[in-house]
């Protein structure tokens, strides 16, 4: 199925690879559609439009594939991109297994997921406009105050003082921001504090309880991944590779898959870094070879793997290298 916000395209077709229908559906009519038919699979593209179609579907115990876009080349590389076209290719991939999958968290796991984003794109909206008001300031002629932070109290009591309009709307967001970064804050340090995997991933230094479950959200099912390579692959902290004939050569990371895992890593590493770790002492290490930009990223890609490590094992972390020792 070719699946968009308002409309679905569907193909049947069986496992011979003759088509048995195709047609233009709207949503609400996908489940009784499909009743009609022996249906054996369900494929369809990610997209945040499939979701409300993939829940109806798996609520009726139909099994579903889900594809990787990026991944489906059939369908990404073709030169004619119509809903039937698209449709038709993710069926016969489907018939043939040879659809690329995309994860598809479980119910519980989704909800995290969007829960510890939405915190994120709240701080991010929050920061993006204390910049806003130093640049107002900046443009008004203001110094800062250099005896106090400027969004402490006290600072916002100067902020205040100045009666810029500019000034007073973006305090009027931050502090509705405020209100709800605070709310999610509480939501989420209840959830960790009865997780396993969220205590063991605290073990690991620099890591607190909003970065475990993030991590824990984004990784879903750790079996799911047979290594630590493939979890950093799947952050898109794996060089890129280049193989022609006996040369290989290694590039840049791929920045592929998920980009929160990835970002909550290299933030993970600024606090990692203060403590005396087999990380943090290969830190150092390449960057008096290579640069602080390109060993804070190997860092991440080392702190993630620990964080592959003791979610498999079900063991608190343990750095033989260094002097840090985690408490149980």
């Amino acid at each position: 199925m070719d699946v968009h916000k308002d409309s679905v395209y569907a193909t049947v077709m069986n496992y011979g690879g003759e088509i048995v229908d195709k047609r233009k559906l709207t949503n609400d009519e996908v489940v009784s559609y499909l009743g009609r038919y022996p249906i054996d699979k369900v494929a369809m593209e990610s997209s945040t439009s499939i979701v409300p179609v993939y829940r109806a579907l798996r609520g009726k115990g139909y099994e579903i594939l889900v594809s990787h876009p990026k991944k489906t080349r059939l369908i990404a590389e073709s030169r004619i991109k119509t809903d039937r076209v698209d449709s038709w290719a993710l069926t016969e991939l489907a018939r043939l297994d040879a659809l690329p999958l995309s994860y598809m968290p479980p119910d519980d796991i989704a909800a995290l997921r969007e829960k510890v984003r939405r915190r994120a794109f709240l701080v991010r909206m929050r920061s993006k406009l204390k910049v806003k008001i130093k640049a107002q300031l900046a443009m008004n002629g203001f110094t800062p105050p250099s005896e106090y932070g400027l969004f402490t109290s006290k600072g916002l009591e100067w902020l205040r003082s100045l009666q810029l309009d500019a000034v007073d709307c973006y305090l009027s967001v931050i502090s509705t921001l405020d209100i709800q970064v605070g709310k999610l804050s509480r939501e989420l340090r209840g959830l960790a504090s009865g997780d396993e995997d969220v205590r063991l991933l605290m073990t690991i230094p620099g890591i607190g309880y909003y970065s475990a479950l993030l991590v824990k959200s984004e990784i879903g099912t750790v079996d799911r991944f047979p290594d630590g390579e493939k979890v950093c692959s799947y952050a898109g902290l794996a060089p890129s590779v280049s193989i022609s004939g006996r040369y290989r050569r290694y590039g840049s990371i791929t920045k592929e898959g998920s980009r929160w895992l990835r970002w909550i890593m290299v933030e993970c590493v600024h606090t990692h870094l203060k403590y005396d770790t087999s990380i943090t002492r290969a830190y150092h290490a390449i960057a008096e070879r290579k640069g602080a930009q390109i060993a804070k990223v190997a860092a991440a890609r080392r702190l993630l793997m620990c964080c592959y490590s003791v979610l498999r094992n079900r063991e608190p972390y343990h750095d033989p290298a260094g002097s840090y020792q985690a408490s149980s």
